[in-house]
């Protein structure tokens, strides 16, 4: 019997998304798109989740990027169509109500990392390289590379790493901004697992109204940003969370949010 090229696990109120063709260094096909895509979509509308975590098979790779075997069999039309599906893919990660951590435990490139980037958060294994390596193919990134990296890590660093096409590992990506953290390898998991338990005990609209604020806010100038947050707020006021915030810290005790 076939392996599912998505594995899903869950632990508490996080959900672990694992990326399940270790065999070609859990590279996209389009098999693995629409097996993520329909996990996404599930997880969307999952009240029992809070926060995702997206990690590779293995220890060697996050994910090397799309099947460049199935790449060679795809005519023009194809490729358009997997490049649609990928890109819209990846808007839906960095669209979801909800914070996704990339455990990049492993290489991580083209389209490995533009699947990093699209993630709130990314933390990385000491040994694990990163790179939006497509121009050493003759094109260039095409699931929101050119458009992700720039806004992470600024312009002129992104334009160096995608007109070079070389890797960093994960201390110059810590170093750029590209990751929040690099972790030991036998720890990459048990370090997103804790970030992802701290956000856990978070408020859950709180932090969709957060997460909406910064991605919409920082396409626009600053008085939008700020009109963008003030109406992102408005939504927490009328909460049971927000109430139950303010009686824990009275009653000092731990609160208790169930995300109304």
């Amino acid at each position: 019997m076939d392996q599912p090229v998505i594995v899903e696990q869950r632990e508490g109120r996080i959900a672990i998304l694992q990326l399940n063709r270790p065999q070609v260094m859990n590279s996209f096909n389009f098999a693995m798109l629409r097996g993520l895509q329909e996990k996404i979509e599930a997880l969307r509308f999952d009240p029992d989740i809070r926060v995702v975590i997206v990690r590779g098979a293995g220890d060697k790779a996050f994910c090397a990027g799309a099947d460049l075997k199935e790449r060679a069999t795809l005519n023009d039309t194809e490729v358009k169509q997997f490049i649609m599906t990928i890109r819209n893919l990846f808007t839906a990660i960095e669209n979801l109500p909800k914070p996704v951590i990339a455990a990049v435990n492993g290489i991580a490139l083209g389209g490995g990392t533009e699947l990093a980037l699209a993630c709130d958060l990314r933390i990385a294994a000491a040994t694990a390289s990163m790179g939006l390596t497509e121009t050493r193919l003759a094109i260039i990134p095409g699931a929101g590379g050119t458009q992700r990296l720039p806004r992470l890590i600024g312009r002129g660093k992104a334009k160096e790493l995608i007109f070079t096409g070389r890797r960093v590992n994960a201390e110059e990506a810590l170093a750029i901004g590209l990751v929040n953290q690099v972790s030991a390898p036998e720890k990459l998991m048990d370090d997103a697992l804790a970030m992802a338990r701290m956000i856990t005990e978070t408020g859950p609209i709180a932090i969709e109204q957060a997460k909406y604020a910064i991605n919409h806010g920082l396409e626009t100038d600053l008085h939008t940003g700020l009109a963008i947050e003030s109406n992102a707020y408005w939504i927490t006021i009328p909460t049971e969370d927000r109430l139950e915030g303010l009686a824990s810290f009275r009653d000092k005790r731990k609160p208790v949010y169930r995300g109304k």
